[in-house]
């Protein structure tokens, strides 16, 4: 479990740079779109807009780059356990039923996740078949990787979540006896 935890902290540092990297790459390159297109539409300079048909895959690359940012971000939450949740039940049971509820809803992630994993790698392979091109002769299954990519790692982390709810269980057990 401790070598479990350990690639869990590595993953969630590799995301979390990632998810800095990313972010600055749309900001600047959309900021960069955004300055470019000021001085052709207000300064009336053609060397701006002769750039921007020369930069013209970046706008595509910024909305794929949300793309990845989302799910390395749902991912990231997922590990510290603080995404969204429906809370209804802890007002319902005792308090005591915590970690079955917890376990009960890590199960159901996990097969979410695994379906939405397997749905995606079978979309991807329809891609890789009968896909197009992104930009600059990229094909579209490439930036589309993120998808079983961030499947896999919700996965993981839903694994892991579950893991640790049926290791509390079996404490709080081995604590009654």
């Amino acid at each position: 479990m401790k070598l479990v935890r350990y690639i869990d902290r590595g993953l969630a540092r590799v995301e979390g740079w990632l998810i800095v990297i990313l972010l600055s790459l749309m900001v600047a390159f959309t900021f960069f779109h955004v300055i470019l297109r000021a001085f052709y539409t207000h300064a009336h300079i053609q060397l701006a807009n002769d750039i921007l048909g020369y930069v013209d895959w970046t706008e595509p690359f910024v909305r794929l780059l949300v793309l990845w940012i989302t799910f390395l971000g749902a991912s990231l939450i997922t590990g510290e356990n603080k995404h969204i949740k429906i809370d209804l039940m802890s007002a319902i049971f005792p308090s005591h039923w915590l970690p079955f509820r917890e376990l009960l809803l890590s199960i159901v992630c996990v097969l979410v996740s695994a379906i939405m994993l397997k749905a995606s790698i079978d979309y991807i392979r329809i891609e890789m078949d009968f896909g197009g091109q992104l930009f600059l002769n990229v094909p579209t299954w490439i930036g589309e990787l993120i998808l079983p990519a961030g499947f896999s790692m919700l996965l993981f982390r839903f694994l892991l979540r579950g893991m640790e709810q049926v290791v509390q269980i079996l404490r709080v057990r081995g604590a009654k006896k």
